[in-house]
């Protein structure tokens, strides 16, 4: 919830800049909220198909966990989808401002995976390696005490993206028409870079898929597709400085 309010007030700084209403942008955060999760939960349940297809009932039991990032964010592209189709917004524009906030909220949210005692790594002798308890180490660990803070990498690494991404919005303001597009496809193209490399010393259990972890696939392809679009973002700018040479 911190995390949610902190990526909302940064959100409604945001819209401020483009004159968009504050109701607005409050209204949009519940339901992405609501789409997010439900989107993150379904998107567990396939990873984990082979157990919820015995237990169904627990499909609803979110408290025990199971929420993923990639689902959440396809949650919230199909909830802001259905949202501009009922009021007619700008979905770019929108989708521009919540994707810019959205590393501040991961960052912070990452910070529950400490207090769960969840997605740490591998055992470290480091100084900054983080104590699990017995309760909560995988089998084949159980007599290490210390962990790679995962949860801290990928925090960090979000605050990172966050203040890029906010210094490349506050200047797209500036423009006279918005690329807004490069906005988020900044943003997928960092954030999957990110956890492409955390997941490596990751421990928790996921399904693999010609020697990586399923995040860090879903994360290629994420990658690639942002790679195309900014080498045609880069092919449209040499093309147009070349029209404007001749």
């Amino acid at each position: 919830m911190l995390g949610v309010l902190a990526a909302l007030t940064a959100a409604i700084n945001l819209a401020k800049l483009h004159g968009l209403k504050i109701e607005v942008v409050i209204d949009l955060t519940v339901w992405l909220i609501i789409g997010g999760i439900i989107g993150a939960r379904l998107y567990d349940v396939f990873l984990e198909w082979p157990y919820f297809s015995t237990h169904p009932l627990d499909i609803l039991k979110i408290w025990q966990g199971g929420l993923a990032i990639h689902g959440a964010i396809l949650g919230g592209i199909l909830t802001l989808w259905l949202y501009i189709k009922k009021y007619n917004y700008n979905f770019w524009q929108l989708a521009a401002i919540a994707i810019t906030v959205l590393p501040l909220g991961q960052a912070i949210g990452r910070w529950g995976n400490y207090f769960n005692h969840e997605l740490f790594g591998y055992p470290t002798d480091v100084a900054w390696g983080i104590p699990i308890d017995q309760l909560y180490r995988p089998w084949q660990y159980f007599n290490s005490d210390y962990f790679h803070p995962a949860f801290l990498y990928e925090s960090i690494g979000n605050l990172f993206i966050f203040v890029i991404l906010i210094i490349l919005f506050i200047n797209l303001t500036k423009t006279k028409t918005p690329n807004f597009r490069f906005q988020i496809f900044t943003y997928l193209l960092l954030y999957s870079s990110l956890r492409f490399f955390t997941e490596f010393i990751r421990i928790d259990a996921t399904p693999v898929i010609f020697g990586l972890r399923f995040p860090q696939l879903i994360s290629l392809i994420i990658i690639f597709f942002s790679l195309c679009y900014f080498s045609y973002f880069i092919w449209l700018k040499i093309k147009k400085n070349k029209a404007l040479e001749n």
